[in-house]
């Protein structure tokens, strides 16, 4: 997905699995800002708390949103799904209709 910087996505689970929205910390922008479904500041925070209270999932119905304001790419995942390869990219561009990326 492309978007240009100060655009706000949301991230809607329709399914009935909780998920959740992960950023890789060491792969975002170094000056944006840290994204994880549940509000945690680092992605081990994020991890540790799946593991250890289901912190962070998003249930059926529950949404997430985050506002991209550095160009760059962000990639995320879904802490109980990575292994099945959910994960997704956000890019920020001030040309997103040409941005080629993988969702």
């Amino acid at each position: 997905m492309a978007v240009e910087p100060g655009t706000t996505v949301r991230w809607l689970n329709t399914s009935k699995q909780g998920h959740s929205v992960t950023a890789y910390e060491d792969d975002i922008p170094e000056e944006a800002d840290y994204f994880a479904s549940g509000g945690f500041d680092t992605e081990q925070a994020a991890r540790d708390n799946w593991g250890s209270s289901s912190g962070g999932t998003m249930f059926e119905g529950d949404d997430f949103t985050h506002t991209f304001e550095v160009l760059g790419e962000y990639p995320y995942f879904c802490i109980p799904h990575e292994r099945a390869g959910m994960v997704g990219t956000v890019v920020v561009t001030e040309n997103p209709e040409t941005a080629t990326s993988s969702e």
